[in-house]
């Protein structure tokens, strides 16, 4: 860095903060380190008895750290986000539609390990909505090398390091399971919540029916909301390893692909995902959710359901993973997702 006039620092870079002081009224930084001066700014400099400044000297090959910003922004956002303007380095990232947050990771870990720079995010694989803050990034020093940038460029490609998925606008058909229930002995307590949890993805339930726990049965009432135009159907009940749970039997015969029949979460050890492929080409998913979805507040179907309602389709591996994380805590105050729940 050099000291320069006041008079002469257009264009230059501030190295430290210029602070005002009014008794009684404000003490804080009217320009920050890092602040570009432009010709306004001169008659304020000097208001603070500001007459000569420390300022960087510029170099050829170095990259001022709103430009090196700038920078991380291009191969980090992706669509269905706004950017900040830079500000002291740092620019910020906001959703602009309701959706699934999908981070690269090995590019995020990769640009984060070069040191000299940060890629901070929520997340991935969770819902954000318009608004929601999604990343924040920034370089450490003032100026960094443009040669380190362009490594980044290489890093990441042509793929944004973060990206949403909006929700869909799907149709959903419920089949609830049981003897108990379907004979009038106790009340469906099931459908109401599920109905609520699909409510907060934006999904239209098209209509729920009862079932027998006679597998036939279940099998026929899923087929029957896939033929009525259901884009994905959910069974309530029957989820056990008890001699008269036959649901996951059912959800085999309706389906073309078993993608899982247990979890490594608590609750919701004993969830249940297939597909039935359409003629198209695309599937549809049918869900078999175990009983502690009606009791408790956050489950393994709440970390499903926002992918499924995204347009992802899940392999085995997406629930081998959920191990870490995969206990709920059943706090008093539920914060659910600003928890650990599924991370």
């Amino acid at each position: 860095m050099k000291q320069i006039k006041t008079e002469d620092a257009v264009g230059s870079v501030l190295c430290h903060d210029i602070t005002q002081i009014i008794p009684g009224v404000v003490k804080d930084a009217v320009f920050r380190k890092g602040h570009v001066i432009k010709e306004e700014d001169i008659p304020v400099l000097l208001s603070v008895g500001k007459e000569h400044l420390y300022v960087w000297e510029q170099q050829e090959g170095m990259l001022h750290e709103n430009d090196a910003a700038e920078v991380l922004r291009q191969v980090c956002q992706g669509e269905f986000m706004t950017a900040s303007e830079p500000k002291e380095g740092k620019i910020e990232l906001t959703a602009q539609e309701d959706g699934l947050l999908k981070i690269d990771r090995e590019k995020l870990n990769a640009v984060n390990g070069m040191g000299q720079m940060v890629l901070a995010s929520r997340h991935g694989d969770f819902p954000v909505k318009k608004g929601d803050k999604i990343a924040g990034m920034r370089i450490v020093p003032l100026v960094i090398e443009k040669e380190k940038m362009d490594r980044v460029k290489e890093i990441c490609g042509h793929t944004p390091v973060f990206r949403i998925l909006p929700f869909q606008k799907l149709k959903a058909g419920i089949v609830t399971t049981g003897s108990e229930v379907y004979h009038g002995r106790i009340e469906d307590k099931f459908a109401p919540v599920v109905k609520e949890k699909l409510a907060e993805c934006g999904v239209e339930v098209i209509g729920d029916v009862l079932c027998d726990d006679k597998p036939d049965m279940v099998t026929e009432a899923i087929g029957e909301w896939i033929e009525k135009g259901a884009d994905m159907v959910v069974c309530t009940g029957g989820m056990s390893v008890d001699p008269d749970d036959r649901t996951p039997l059912a959800i085999r015969n309706a389906s073309d692909e078993v993608i899982t029949y247990g979890a490594p979460v608590l609750p919701g050890a004993m969830f249940m995902l297939a597909y039935k492929n359409r003629p198209d080409g695309t599937c549809i998913p049918i869900m078999g959710l175990p009983g502690c979805v009606m009791y408790a507040k956050r489950t393994i179907f709440d970390l499903v359901l926002p992918r499924v309602v995204a347009g992802e389709r899940l392999s085995a591996e997406d629930f081998s993973v959920l191990g870490e994380g995969g206990l709920c805590l059943n706090c008093r105050v539920c914060t659910f997702p600003n928890c650990g729940f599924g991370k």
